[in-house]
C-alpha cells in the first residue's frame, strides 16, 4: 500500500493461514491474518493475526503487537511467562521459542522487523 490508510481492526476480515500440524500442542487452534503493509524487500511486515483457543508453539520473529481482543499465556523457552490480553503490548524477540496457551480467541495488530 502505497498511500496512509485507518483500518478498524476489530471487523477486518481475515484469510486462513493454517498452522502446520507440528506447530499444535492441544486442541484445534486456526489462525487467520491478513498482511496490510509490506516493505519491498519483506523484510518489514505490518498486519493483523488471530489464533483460537488451543495451544501452539513457535518460533518468533522481532515483533511488537498490540492485542486487541481474547487471551493468552506466552511461554518462553528459558525465559519468562507473558499474559496478554486486550490493551497489552508485547516485543518478541527473533529467535525466541515459545508456547502460546490461547484462552480465548486471540487478535492482534503486529510490527515485524
Amino acid at each position: 500500500m502505497d498511500n496512509s490508510f485507518a483500518l478498524h481492526i476489530p471487523d477486518a476480515e481475515l484469510e486462513p493461514d493454517p498452522l502446520d500440524p507440528g506447530q499444535i500442542v492441544s486442541g484445534s487452534p486456526e489462525v487467520t491474518g491478513k498482511v496490510i503493509w509490506e516493505s519491498e524487500d519483506g523484510s518489514r511486515v505490518r498486519g493483523i493475526w488471530q489464533i483460537t483457543p488451543g495451544v501452539v508453539t513457535d518460533t518468533e520473529a522481532d515483533e511488537m503487537f498490540v492485542v486487541i481482543s481474547g487471551r493468552a499465556t506466552i511461554e518462553f523457552e528459558g525465559g519468562p511467562t507473558l499474559e496478554v490480553g486486550p490493551g497489552d503490548v508485547a516485543v518478541l524477540r527473533e529467535g525466541d521459542r515459545t508456547t502460546w496457551t490461547v484462552h480465548e480467541t486471540l487478535r492482534k495488530a503486529y510490527a515485524i522487523g
